[in-house]
C-alpha cells in the first residue's frame, strides 16, 4: 500500500473513530479515547449500504443529523433530509456529488470532521474510476431518496 493511501486511511480512521469513541465517554470524563477501526469496503452498487456504513454514524440512519457520533462533533451534521427544501424544492444532486467527491468548498467542514470521501472512495475502488463514479452516483441517489416531502 502506498504512503498516500496509508495516510488517507489513517486520517479517516482517526476522524470516524474519534467521533464514535467520544460517544462512549462517561459524563465525569473529559478525556476522549480513540478506538481505531478499519474502513469497511462496501458494494458500489448500494447507496444504502454505503450510507449506513459511512454516513449514518454522524447523519443518523434517517439522515436528520442525529447519528451516535453527532454530539461529539464541533459542527452539527447537516440534516440531509432538508437539502431539497433548502434548495427551492429541488434536490441538489450535483452539489451533493461534489461534496462526496471532496471538490466542494465546505466552510462548515473546515475542521475536517467530515471525511473527504472522494480520496477514501478512490482507495476502496482501487483506483477504478468507473467504480468511483458509481459510488458517488449511488450514494447521491440514496441521499436524494431521504428527502422530506
Amino acid at each position: 500500500m502506498s504512503i498516500t493511501k496509508s495516510v488517507v486511511r489513517l486520517c479517516f480512521l482517526i476522524v470516524v473513530t474519534g467521533a464514535v469513541a467520544a460517544q462512549n465517554q462517561t459524563p465525569d470524563t473529559t478525556k476522549k479515547t480513540v478506538q481505531h477501526v478499519a474502513m469497511k469496503s462496501t458494494s458500489a452498487a448500494s447507496g444504502k449500504e454505503m450510507y449506513t456504513s459511512y454516513c449514518a454514524v454522524c447523519h443518523g440512519t434517517d439522515g436528520t443529523g442525529g447519528g451516535p457520533a453527532a454530539s461529539a462533533l464541533k459542527t452539527a451534521p447537516v440534516d440531509l433530509t432538508m437539502l431539497g427544501k433548502k434548495n427551492g424544492g429541488k434536490f441538489p444532486a450535483q452539489r451533493v456529488a461534489s461534496v462526496l467527491q471532496g471538490t466542494a468548498a465546505l466552510p462548515a467542514h473546515g475542521s475536517q470532521e467530515m471525511p473527504m470521501w472522494g480520496p477514501l472512495f478512490r482507495i476502496v475502488s482501487q483506483g477504478h474510476e468507473a467504480e468511483l463514479r458509481l459510488r458517488i452516483s449511488n450514494l447521491t441517489a440514496y441521499i436524494g431518496s431521504l428527502q422530506a416531502k
